[in-house]
């Protein structure tokens, strides 16, 4: 059983919440390049597997060498971790600094491309 207090499961929601933000920003941005519906749908695919090749579901230090830099540098990693941490009990360290740094970098870039992409002036 876990001893999660109220403000760590408040603290889990913002992180979901902020990560789903930043996420949604880029899939915005990726919709707004596509020339159609469909590629529009396919586009966001690469997203989809970032949490396959993270700490997700395999620990890091199991992870061949090769791959370890990659499931490393990718925002699932911190983002697993901190959740981890808030809802089990187990050290975040500086993952949670990390996460939040990837939901805003990805949240204003995101939504940078996506108005940028939307006030364009149409062909």
């Amino acid at each position: 059983t876990t001893h999660t207090t109220p403000l760590e499961w408040l603290a889990a929601l913002a992180l979901l919440a902020l990560f789903a933000l930043a996420l949604t920003w880029i899939a915005v941005g990726m919709g707004l390049t596509s020339p159609n519906a469909e590629a529009a749908s396919n586009n966001a695919l690469p997203l989809i597997l970032l949490p396959l090749i993270s700490s997700a579901f395999v620990p890091l230090h199991s992870m061949p060498g090769w791959f370890q830099p990659l499931a490393h540098y990718q925002p699932f990693t911190p983002a697993t971790e901190t959740l981890r941490g808030l809802l089990l009990d187990t050290p975040i360290g500086n993952n949670g600094w990390i996460t939040l740094a990837w939901c805003l970098t990805l949240t204003l870039l995101g939504h940078h491309w996506s108005t940028t992409q939307y006030n364009r002036e149409p062909k």
